[in-house]
């Protein structure tokens, strides 16, 4: 097939945002070329837009050895960078794009934007605004004004923001300003507004949500707890250095993320998409999950190495350890019990109230993550969880510790101190120090963790009263029983 054809594909594929099928297109394009540049970026594009940063960043690494002077390349390279935590390269990329006057220069400025706003340079992204420029006429600039204003006048930031989610701007624009200023007003104490500002931003930019399948799917895995851990054994060799994340968003993740990444032996490595492509891999055997005992050794032991290849190039320099922070590794149970047999899960268990409001009130993906634009739907998904975990951690033999939020701010030395037990690592007083952690959060806990530990966000349900009826009764008592019964 001559070039052209496949890039004309690629291009216009992306140009419809449809990264599925312009990742699909790209890798069988890179495939048969492996030394054309237009490939690989097209891989990092389609990557990147779907969040496969470990994909992403090898295509980008590929693309920049072959035009490292590239300024589309130069800009997605700090784009991914900034994405995988290289926030510094980043930023130095991304500074003299910006001030230039090529065709990159106002996603350059607004992607520097982002970037200084993430690492809290806050400063320097006035500076950035103050100066004006091209990228300040593009609507998308409205954030980093907002961001900038609320600094000073965060009523009138309130202002500029809800009347544009408010607006007939495009729905993501309006997603991104809306939740900025539900997340103000709740810090100024407005809890009404900052409720009936979500609810509409869900209504209005969120899009439907199968909670059932998604009950369908664990109920699937749970069949298989009354099998024991016979149903599957593992399939591949054992594995050290690594631990999993085994939790639902919003129950304190980033925290213990940020502590643990402060250890000399353990790199936080972000919402890595390992597991995702390991689900995709099983998924296509036609063994998911019920068979996974046919799984071929040799095939599992490949999967396995895919998973610890992507997650060993996000290692800081004299670092052994991974910690993978994907929040939907709690649905992949069986992949990890089967493939990744020796990978640690910790298990973060917070208030079911506190996550609720702190959901709601976030702006997560509106297809992927649509469950949280409802109150019902969260309450479901936390209880689907709840039915599977810890319990599936023991029956499939996966090595883990419970993590109760309220008890890791109450005495965080003595809860990491088991964390690091459990994963074959002496403690380190550095850990008790996440504030202190440069490494750039892209979570929504972002400004959170940028304070020493602290107890603030406990109780804060009770702002939100109304959210609850008597159906979160038995998710609050089985919190409540965890939190008193945890070592």
């Amino acid at each position: 097939m001559p070039p052209a054809v496949p890039a004309r594909e690629v291009q216009h594929l992306l140009a419809q945002q449809d990264f599925t099928q312009a990742l699909a297109a790209a890798e069988r394009w890179a495939q048969r070329q492996p030394g054309v540049f237009a490939a690989w970026m097209g891989l990092a594009r389609a990557a990147l837009g779907l969040g496969l940063l470990g994909r992403a960043d090898e295509a980008i690494t590929r693309a920049f050895a072959m035009a490292p002077k590239d300024p589309q390349v130069i800009f997605f390279r700090a784009v991914i960078d900034h994405r995988i935590g290289r926030s510094d390269a980043a930023i130095e990329r991304l500074t003299p794009l910006a001030r230039g006057s090529g065709a990159m220069v106002v996603d350059a400025a607004l992607a520097l934007a982002e970037a200084l706003h993430r690492t809290a340079r806050h400063d320097e992204l006035q500076a950035l605004v103050d100066a004006g420029g091209a990228w300040m006429q593009d609507e998308r600039a409205i954030l980093y004004a907002a961001r900038t204003l609320g600094r000073n006048d965060p009523a009138a930031a309130i202002a500029l923001l809800e009347r544009f989610a408010r607006g007939a701007g495009p729905a993501w624009l309006r997603r991104f300003a809306g939740f900025d200023a539900v997340r103000m007003l709740d810090a100024a104490g407005r809890f009404r507004e900052a409720f009936d500002l979500a609810t509409h931003l869900h209504a209005t930019t969120g899009a439907p949500f199968d909670v059932a399948g998604l009950e369908r799917d664990i109920e699937r895995q749970r069949a298989l707890l009354a099998k024991g851990v016979a149903w599957c054994p593992a399939r591949a060799p054992r594995l050290s250095n690594h631990s999993l994340v085994i939790s639902l968003p919003r129950s304190g993740t980033t925290l213990l993320e940020q502590m643990l990444d402060r250890h000399p032996q353990v790199t936080g490595i972000g919402e890595y998409d390992g597991i995702l492509n390991l689900g995709d891999d099983l998924v296509s055997t036609g063994l998911w999950p019920d068979g996974l005992a046919s799984l071929d050794l040799m095939q599992a032991s490949a999967f396995q190495q895919r998973y610890v290849q992507g997650a060993r190039t996000l290692l800081r320099a004299g670092t052994t350890h991974a910690f993978d922070k994907m929040l939907v590794t709690w649905q992949w149970l069986p992949a990890v019990a089967c493939v990744l047999p020796g990978a640690v899960g910790l298990h973060m268990a917070r208030d079911p109230r506190d996550m609720a409001v702190s959901l709601f009130l976030s702006n997560f993906h509106p297809i992927s993550m649509g469950w949280t634009a409802s109150v019902d739907g969260i309450r479901r998904v936390i209880a689907t969880e709840r039915s599977l975990l810890p319990q599936a951690l023991e029956t499939f033999g996966i090595p883990n510790e419970t993590v109760v939020y309220e008890n890791l701010v109450a005495n965080p030395a003595a809860t990491v101190t088991r964390c690091l037990q459990r994963m074959g690592l002496a403690m380190d007083p550095a850990v008790l120090e996440p504030e202190r952690n440069t490494r750039t959060v892209h979570t929504l806990s972002h400004d959170q963790v940028r304070k020493p530990i602290n107890t603030g966000s406990i109780g804060r349900w009770k702002n939100y009263a109304w959210m609850f009826d008597e159906a979160w009764k038995p998710l609050i008592d089985l919190h409540d029983r965890r939190r008193a019964d945890e070592p």
